[in-house]
């Protein structure tokens, strides 16, 4: 058996296990998974902008809220049904990248990120002071028609199905042109230009497909907790969160994002239990302590055939 067959093999048996796992578990587990599937898709969909381009958006968690919100006000100011609301606020989030990509997407490094941070808190500020936004009060969404039992099934199978649409656009990207000039980019973008790549053209792209994913999660959310406001959605601790998950995982790689959301919400789970007055001390050192031994995340470990010669090199390199 190759090593594609070996893939396959490990996707199905997965796919089927995810499958059989809420019909074998109670309400709290389901919820669980559906939350570590969220931020999934979340990081995977981030990943396709940072993870080959290098540029890392801080300010990307503004399209989890828009989605969040334009979903709700499209349920309950226009009767649309969720499907529509749902695809509507996807697409507007790929579109507002559009429309302000070009003059964002010409700043580099720190300047980028922080430029989408300010993003995010305009954005926040705007739908904090709108009446059809519900201002500071946020907004009641109308309540999954399915009942308590059912609307778990749902959700957990809807997530699941967002991080394996954001996984699948991802693995099309690195065998796209689009991946190819992203690489580029990070390689050296004044090189790619110089070889008659459109850089501007292919960072603006990714970013809206990014940003399709990202709002389309925000909607699920928003109709899976039935009321949201800003602070909730526009938090930017979440973007936090999921760019750390890339980066315990693996940035740029396809399955990376997924492990690192797995290991961050089930550690963080596991901690919370154990060590609830200083939970975020040992998440914090868990979290340094793989970054020092696996500074190209758990990917690279796996590739690596879970080398320990290779872990005690990178403590070597930290200079620890």
């Amino acid at each position: 058996m190759n090593k594609t067959q070996r893939n396959i093999v490990v996707i199905l048996v997965c796919l089927a296990a995810a499958g059989a796992f809420p019909f074998t578990v109670g309400n709290y587990w389901i919820r669980m998974f559906t939350v570590i599937f969220m931020y999934g898709a979340l990081a995977q969909a981030t990943n396709i902008l940072m993870g080959f381009s290098g540029l890392v958006p801080f300010g990307n968690v503004v399209f989890f809220g828009m989605g969040a919100y334009i979903t709700g006000i499209a349920m309950i100011t226009w009767k649309m049904p969720f499907p529509a609301a749902l695809l509507l606020a996807a697409l507007s989030c790929a579109t507002f990248t559009l429309i302000i990509g070009h003059p964002i997407l010409k700043l580099q490094g720190h300047y980028f990120a922080i430029a989408t941070m300010g993003i995010s808190e305009a954005i926040r500020q705007m739908v904090t002071n709108l009446d059809f936004t519900g201002g500071g009060m946020g907004l009641n969404l109308p309540l999954p028609v399915l009942g308590p039992g059912r609307a778990y099934y749902f959700f957990y199978f809807l997530m699941l199905l967002m991080m394996l649409a954001v996984t699948g656009a991802t693995y099309l990207v690195t065998r796209s042109r689009l991946g190819y000039a992203l690489r580029a980019v990070m390689a050296n973008e004044e090189g790619g230009r110089s070889l008659g790549i459109n850089t501007a053209y292919y960072k603006v792209l990714a970013w809206a497909i990014s940003a399709f994913f990202t709002g389309a999660v925000g909607g699920v959310f928003a109709y899976w907790y039935s009321y949201i406001d800003p602070p909730s959605v526009f938090d930017i601790s979440i973007a936090v969160r999921f760019i750390i998950m890339i980066l315990l995982g693996g940035a740029g790689t396809i399955i990376g994002p997924i492990l690192g959301a797995f290991f961050i919400e089930l550690l963080t789970e596991s901690i919370w239990s154990k060590f609830l007055s200083f939970h975020l001390g040992v998440l914090g050192t868990v979290i340094m302590l793989v970054v020092i031994f696996m500074p190209k995340g758990f990917v690279w470990w796996y590739e690596q055939r879970f080398s320990l010669r290779a872990l005690l090199s990178n403590v070597r390199k930290s200079g620890i």
